[in-house]
């Protein structure tokens, strides 16, 4: 068996002398009285895109669930296992937080897999399974005229978003919050390279520079 990975067991090492000495007061107290934070997050998994190390929260500010292209499915009570579903359910009645924060970002892998149907994305996979939930059945996405390939694939990153948004919407317990003004819904895209944060304004469908 191959040993554990080095450079983490480094990185530990660091977090240990530098980090941790700073914040274990915080910790102790999240381990006696558990977790509250006020915000989810629902990122992708993909390793350039950290909710914490993005929004620079310490330990117990954010719960954080992360998958391919950061898709919420539509509520499905049925015998399958949702691990996404699971954790809003965790997140929402449980938690009871405040805020429910959709981040997806530029240069996003399942988006670009599934705009050019390419491998790894094929009907049988789990990745072409996943990502077919973001397509309504009959809707169709292709590149429009005169549009470039980079246009349209920060449109379908965004639309992401929109449709993640749209599936919390589902989840009746979310919905009766939202509803009450008890939570908040939000979207937000993150820009890799220049490390840019735009947040969306939902009544004007837009997203603006959180600079702004």
């Amino acid at each position: 068996m191959a040993p554990f990975p080095q450079h983490l067991l480094d990185g530990y090492r660091t977090f240990t002398t530098q980090r941790l000495p700073t914040e274990q007061t915080r910790y102790r107290e999240l381990s006696e009285r558990g977790q509250s934070p006020a915000v989810m997050v629902v990122g992708c998994c993909d390793s350039r895109v950290s909710p914490e190390v993005i929004f620079d929260a310490g330990p117990g500010e954010l719960f954080v669930v992360r998958n391919v292209a950061n898709l919420v499915p539509v509520y499905a009570p049925d015998s399958g296992t949702h691990g996404v579903s699971a954790a809003l359910e965790y997140a929402v009645n449980v938690l009871q937080v405040k805020h429910i924060v959709v981040l997806g970002h530029a240069q996003c892998g399942g988006i670009r897999a599934f705009i050019d149907k390419i491998k790894p994305l094929s009907p049988g996979d789990f990745i072409g399974r996943w990502m077919s939930m973001f397509i309504k059945p009959g809707e169709v996405v292709e590149q429009r005229d005169h549009e470039t390939m980079l246009d349209f694939t920060v449109r379908i990153e965004k639309a992401a978003i929109f449709r993640s948004l749209e599936n919390l919407l589902t989840f009746p317990f979310i919905r009766e919050r939202v509803e009450k003004g008890a939570m908040d819904l939000h979207g937000a895209y993150f820009g890799v390279a220049e490390g840019s944060l735009f947040v969306l304004d939902q009544e004007a469908k837009e997203f603006h520079s959180a600079q702004e």
